[in-house]
């Protein structure tokens, strides 16, 4: 890896990142990656139509594609780590196949598994998430260094005909942890009434 590609030395920082992704978004659907874009999303403002994954490593993409598919109407936003995305990337393939228009997808690469101790992963070295992506067959992908190219995503990733997918390259840093609720049929819930309404919770 070139010094000028190291993690601890990227401009962006990771919260920042999901901040303005996010930010003004109060009908975008987001499934967060277990994890620390668990703790991003939850730190951006809680809310009702985020959906924090738990203990569900490798999950974010396919639940989000099964969300875009059900809801064809409503822009769905899938953010999860590297390591997260590493574990679950037969799901790009089947999101590109599946090819719904309304699914996003960020990758917030820091290129640590920062839940384990911040080893480094795969995308440290040779493996590049945008690449593999746009080889299964995803029509709008991209890699985003600095802010300047943050700003030209933006539109794409809130916008754009999809499946789209940008990988965010950010500063590797252990972060306090801004924890969502834990409770697993509160969240089940609370996102089934935010999006379809208080008859759709028995």
């Amino acid at each position: 890896m070139s010094e000028d590609r190291r993690s601890d030395d990227y401009p962006l920082a990771r919260r920042d990142v999901v901040r303005q992704i996010t930010e003004g978004q109060d009908d975008l659907l987001v499934i967060a990656g277990l994890g620390s874009t668990a703790w991003d999303v939850t730190a951006a403002g809680d809310r009702d139509l985020n959906f924090p994954l738990w203990g569900a490593m490798g999950g974010a993409v396919a639940m989000g594609l099964g969300l875009a598919l059900a809801q064809p109407e409503r822009r769905v936003l899938v953010i999860t780590g590297d390591g997260e995305a590493l574990m679950g990337m037969g799901s790009l393939a089947t999101a590109a196949m599946q090819a719904p228009a309304n699914l996003s997808i960020v990758i917030i690469d820091n290129e640590r598994y920062g839940e384990t101790g911040m080893q480094i992963t795969h995308t440290a070295g040779t493996t590049d998430l945008a690449a593999v992506a746009a080889a299964c067959g995803i029509p709008v992908t991209g890699l985003v260094l600095n802010q300047a190219e943050l700003d030209a995503a933006l539109p794409v990733i809130l916008e754009a005909t999809g499946p789209v997918l940008h990988v965010v390259k950010v500063r590797a840093k252990k972060l306090d942890f801004v924890l969502p609720p834990k409770d697993g049929v509160h969240l089940k819930n609370r996102f089934r009434r935010a999006l379809l309404g208080a008859e759709a919770v028995i």
